[in-house]
């Protein structure tokens, strides 16, 4: 059997751009979303979206290891989590941050259970802003009233307008598949959006406004970074593996799963997010969205057992699992390996 031939890029689109959306992407879901009736059978099943009181113990014992934003060279790839999605990442020499949020609270959530990992103060200048869909857990806007103006901001299709209401001047938004490109000191930077499956609101009318999804940053000559976003498990990642050949690593969510009969469509296990790896055919695995905010009613700590035995039984390199703490960093040179790496608690 032959594999399908591979469909090219598309060429970059011009940064800035005025683009007009239709009214809804709802035509995008891959699963419909949970309704009146999934919130009453939660209600009669006397299930819960927090973790049982007796798991909160384990507050105590969440990863955070502060330590500076590495400076690396311009071939080098280098992630730091500050927390739940948000990471500081050099690649290409550009600083890039990803679903930025700095707050203690967001909307409609309890405050985060683990201090920033970057205080702000420390966060290097900044080339670029990715947001990956308009969840108050990914899109902070007192996080994003902290940068400057001119920051370029890239953001799915339908939300520039929202952004360029804040003040920005530098906003370029993009539909599935669609790139732009950043000048580095190596050469240009590619951003390609790319699809996921997951949703959007933030607000009681704004259902699937607009556009969700994952990004890809690609240097040139290498590495290759994706940045999932929030994503359920499905199809999507065998197609970004297929288009995206040799991704060196993967960024992807392994919390806020359960009760998994309701949160199975938006939000990967810890089994899938390995399984997606796979798909993807990326080196690295970096997990996220977990030790930060409770959004659901697994233990505080369950995600990242659940995918360390996960990656151990695929028999890959634990080197190639980037278990970040709160505030922890990794390189990885051009061209070079990974270091050995793990949480020391567990």
């Amino acid at each position: 059997m032959t594999t399908p031939a591979r469909p090219p890029l598309s060429p970059p689109r011009p940064l800035g751009e005025p683009r007009e959306w239709p009214a809804s992407f709802a035509d995008r879901l891959t699963s419909p979303l949970p309704g009146v009736t999934d919130f009453l059978r939660l209600a009669l099943r006397g299930q819960r979206l927090r973790p049982p009181a007796r798991t909160l113990d384990q507050l105590a014992r969440l990863p955070v290891d502060p330590a500076p934003v590495p400076e690396v060279a311009p071939g080098d790839l280098s992630l730091t989590w500050a927390g739940h999605a948000s990471f500081v990442v050099r690649i290409g020499g550009l600083t890039v941050l990803t679903d930025p949020v700095w707050s203690r609270r967001i909307v409609g959530t309890p405050e985060r259970v683990t201090p920033v990992g970057v205080p702000w103060p420390e966060v290097p200048h900044i080339d670029a802003v990715v947001i990956s869909h308009n969840h108050y857990d990914h899109l902070d806007a007192a996080t994003l009233d902290r940068l400057p103006p001119g920051t370029p901001l890239l953001v799915p299709a339908g939300l520039a307008d929202w952004i360029r209401r804040r003040g920005f001047t530098e906003v370029t938004e993009l539909d599935w598949w669609e790139a732009v490109e950043l000048p580095g000191p190596l050469g240009p930077v590619r951003f390609d959006f790319v699809p996921s499956h997951h949703w959007s609101r933030r607000g009681l009318t704004d259902t699937c406004r607009s556009l969700w999804g994952g990004w890809m940053l690609t240097a040139p000559g290498g590495p290759r970074a994706y940045f999932a976003g929030d994503t359920g498990y499905g199809h999507w990642f065998g197609e970004i593996g297929h288009r995206y050949p040799d991704i060196d690593l993967a960024i992807l969510p392994i919390g806020a799963y359960e009760p998994r009969w309701m949160l199975h469509p938006v939000h990967t296990s810890p089994e899938e997010a390995v399984r997606a790896c796979e798909d993807l055919g990326a080196r690295i695995l970096t997990p996220m969205h977990w030790a930060t905010f409770l959004l659901s009613a697994e233990p505080p700590l369950e995600p990242l057992s659940r995918v360390t035995a996960a990656w151990e039984a695929t028999g890959r390199p634990r080197a190639d699992l980037w278990d970040l703490a709160v505030g922890a960093s990794r390189v990885l040179p051009a061209g070079g390996q990974s270091a050995p790496c793990g949480i020391p608690f567990l």
